[in-house]
């Protein structure tokens, strides 16, 4: 939705496999992406709504993971409640978290991939 320096790599990643899901909170995370352009005037406020509602579009299948399970994978794990629910998600839907976070790469090498890991 917004290019940046991993752009090329998502793109060929999602040509090879094209079934993203994620969780919930994805949108508000990407809203405040949203926020913080428009606010900076990177972005007017219609390009900010129009990048969200195909977001929203592009992202069809989204799940909530309980609150219970991602406090479960994060004590568990030693992770933020936020790094958690996607981790909770990955471990709920027996696949690994695609991620650009080492930090989190490192506490959870089971359930997590960069991209480039992806893609190879």
């Amino acid at each position: 939705m917004l290019e940046g320096d991993r752009t090329s790599a998502a793109q060929e990643l999602y040509e090879r496999d094209s079934d993203w899901r994620s969780e919930a909170f994805i949108m508000v995370e990407f809203s405040n992406v949203l926020t913080t352009y428009v606010r900076t005037k990177t972005l007017t406020r219609d390009q900010g709504l129009k990048l969200l509602v195909g977001a929203e579009e592009f992202m069809p299948i989204l799940t909530s993971v309980p609150h219970a399970r991602a406090l479960g994978a994060a004590v568990q794990f030693g992770i933020s409640a936020y790094d958690a629910r996607f981790i909770a998600l990955a471990m709920q839907m027996k696949v690994r978290l695609v991620t650009e976070d080492a930090k989190l790469r490192a506490a959870v090498p089971l359930w997590t991939a960069s991209i480039a890991n992806a893609i190879a």
